[in-house]
């Protein structure tokens, strides 16, 4: 078979000789894809689509600045900052009722998407390109009632055939209850068989919730069949076509392309991208959340630098089956953003997740740190248009739209996609510049205090440390003996084996710890840059359960996160506990020998501390520099590896928040947010 030669239309798809129907679902970038390949498969010289005439030049218009996204709007007469602009009404004209009865109710205004991951438009494009005549011959309505429903997961026709789809959804498909979709149907099957007069191969495309009673109508347009349909013939006479407003074209503003495009904005931008480099888009909808995933771990790094907690490919992994287990659940084979955002909050965190989210809603490339490459004409490498730049703006939400005027319309998509609908995930927010600049201003300088879950939490750590480091004295003094009557503490494998030929087992005792740590330093950075920890202080403990600390910090002025809270970053720490008044270690005479930051808090610790070793908790263990400073005082210190605790745990413990006096106490929680 010659492999230039168009394949056949399946039976089930062909409405007669000359027509063949493609049902798709609208708003996704996987049925968009099909359209593009079964038009480059099949032989057509005209393409039907169920939009109004009205809508054409608008649309293909604006189909010329793809992949900029616009939005063809139609204004109802009853709609709020409605302007007549193009006809004026008979006054002899008897006005045509809707299903409500209600001649003068305000009618939501529709609108026709045009991006790339809508199927019909991905059509209209492609007949442009073959030079093939477009036909729109959906019925003009001044009243638009969409007819929508919830299908199954397009991602299914990546395996499967459409016409397989079609067969699989068609015992779910609900004849249309209302008295005007039944009527377009009816006008359409009407032009279809127009257009079999002067055309051979006829492509019409369409949703596929209406494909089945599309085709009904077709083969029911005898006058006689149409008479008697039990469905359909009440429908005759059918009433003139109304007058309606010339469609306009709006640009999208791009922070609301989340409520416009059929898929995330994200994912659409790499449908795009794939499309213009000629790769595989097959799988786009999957890869396209590893590499969501990925772009928002780049912002993440960007924005907490150190403090923030090390997203690995295990962790991602690990959200990839999460999401994976969720979307499962829902029954869909492809996620949505609640689920994404979901599973990354559960695993990653709340910082995380909204980077998750404010990735998705940014249509176009980004930097290697995640950003934007910068506004979108750029992002999609176009060069400026005036025709473009001309337009006017609409703010997109959800079966609403504003424009510049702050007048807000009631809309309806005419490209209706699965219904969509809210669902609350709780963040804590990430606050402007102008939020930070008006809550510096009002910070008071002579009151500050901690964050008492955050206190808890080091205290514990600090308790973790010291049992560590009591454990590891005791396994240094441990004597191993022959096995006699008890085990002791343990059999000693090591020195079993070396004296194997003896044939004995050999234990260990380990005799109890005398005393107790009283001191505990911890570096989580090092060797630590005085330019970033530019913030260093002696806090004293509110009660008798908490430790002196001392530490040195990032500054805290710097990052305000709340009104009242502001946000450090822990370098090193020194505590001591049960909790003593000490001078402030920064300020000490007796500590000025020292050169670093780390130094200064270990001598401050051998030189405060009762007992003679010291719990020292670090990435390495502590050079001959510091063993030195700690004989010096005759302490010494007993290392702690930091990778003996988990990441995420001392990331978290890193962060330290500054309140702005006791009372802020009552509401941080609000405005804290968790690496």
């Amino acid at each position: 078979m010659d492999s230039n030669e168009p394949i056949e239309t399946p039976q089930l798809l062909q409405l007669g000789d000359r027509i063949s129907i493609l049902p798709i679902i609208h708003g996704s970038g996987q049925f968009a894809t099909l359209v593009r390949r079964w038009m480059l498969d099949h032989d057509h010289d005209a393409l039907a689509v169920a939009i109004p005439p009205s809508f054409g030049p608008q649309i293909e218009e604006a189909i010329r600045h793809l992949p900029r996204p616009a939005i063809v709007l139609q204004q109802a007469e009853g709609a709020i900052g409605f302007e007549r602009t193009s006809w004026q009404p008979d006054p002899e004209e008897a006005p045509v009722l809707d299903d409500f009865g209600d001649s003068d109710a305000e009618h939501p205004s529709s609108y026709v998407p045009v991006e790339p991951c809508q199927g019909v438009i991905a059509g209209i494009a492609a007949a442009i390109g073959e030079h093939i005549p477009r036909y729109y011959i959906d019925r003009e309505s001044e009243c638009f009632q969409p007819y929508s429903a919830v299908m199954p997961d397009p991602f299914a026709v990546r395996d499967i055939s459409p016409e397989k789809f079609a067969a699989a959804v068609l015992p779910s498909i609900t004849r249309p209850a209302d008295r005007e979709t039944r009527i377009r149907l009816i006008v359409m099957a009407q032009r279809l068989r127009e257009l079999e007069l002067r055309h051979d191969k006829i492509l019409m495309i369409c949703s596929v919730i209406e494909w089945p009673w599309l085709r009904e109508a077709y083969h029911a347009l005898s006058s006689e069949e149409l008479q008697d349909h039990p469905v359909l013939g009440n429908l005759l006479p059918i009433p003139p076509e109304p007058r309606v407003e010339t469609p306009r074209t709006y640009r999208v503003d791009p922070r609301t392309f989340l409520f416009f495009m059929g898929e995330l904005p994200f994912i659409t931008g790499l449908y795009e991208r794939a499309r213009e480099d000629l790769d595989d888009d097959r799988n786009m909808q999957i890869d396209g959340v590893k590499e969501l995933l990925i772009a928002a771990r780049s912002r993440y790094r960007n924005e907490f630098a150190r403090r923030g907690r090390k997203i690995t490919t295990s962790l991602l992994s690990q959200c990839l089956k999460y999401t994976r287990n969720l979307t499962l659940m829902h029954r869909r084979m492809t996620p949505d953003l609640v689920t994404i955002v979901t599973a990354a909050k559960q695993i990653l965190g709340d910082a995380f997740a909204l980077q998750v989210a404010e990735v998705a809603a940014i249509y176009g490339p980004l930097d290697g740190d995640g950003s934007p490459t910068g506004q979108l004409e750029a992002a999609i490498k176009l060069g400026e248009d005036p025709a473009w730049s001309s337009l006017p703006t609409l703010t997109m939400g959800i079966d609403q739209a504003r424009m510049n005027n702050d007048v807000t319309l009631d809309i309806v998509n005419r490209l209706p996609g699965p219904p969509v609908m809210w669902q609350r995930v709780e963040l804590k927010k990430r606050p402007d510049d102008q939020d930070k600049s008006r809550w510096k201003h009002r910070w008071n300088p002579f009151s500050q205090c901690s964050y008492p879950p955050e206190d808890d939490r080091i205290e514990n750590f600090r308790s973790r440390v010291t049992h560590r480091a009591q454990a590891i004295i005791g396994s240094e003094l441990a004597k191993t003996e022959k096995f006699t009557t008890s085990v002791k503490d343990g059999i000693d494998i090591r020195d079993t084996l070396r004296h194997w030929y003896e044939k004995q087992i050999y234990v260990k005792t380990v005799p109890p710890s005398r005393g107790v740590l009283d001191a505990c330093v911890m570096l989580f950075d090092c060797p630590a840059d005085p330019r970033t920890y530019t913030w260093r202080t002696t806090w004293f403990a509110e009660h008798k359960e908490e430790s002196t600390l001392a530490f040195f910090a990032t500054d805290f002025a710097s990052e305000m996160v709340g009104p009242g809270i502001c946000l450090s970053n822990y370098g090193g720490a020194m505590m001591l506990f049960p909790p003593v008044m000490i001078p402030d270690i920064w300020l000490d005479d007796r500590l000025d020998f020292t050169e670093t930051l780390e130094e200064r808090l270990i001598a401050a610790a051998c030189l405060h501390s009762r007992s003679r070793q010291i719990a020292f908790l670090s990435g390495l263990p502590p050079g001959g520099g510091f063993r030195r400073l700690a004989r010096r005082f005759k302490k010494q210190l007993i290392h702690v590896p930091l990778s003996s605790f988990s990441d995420e745990q001392v990331q978290q413990l890193r962060m330290v928040h500054v309140l702005n006096g006791t009372e802020v106490r009552s509401y941080a929680a609000n405005f804290i947010r968790k690496a």
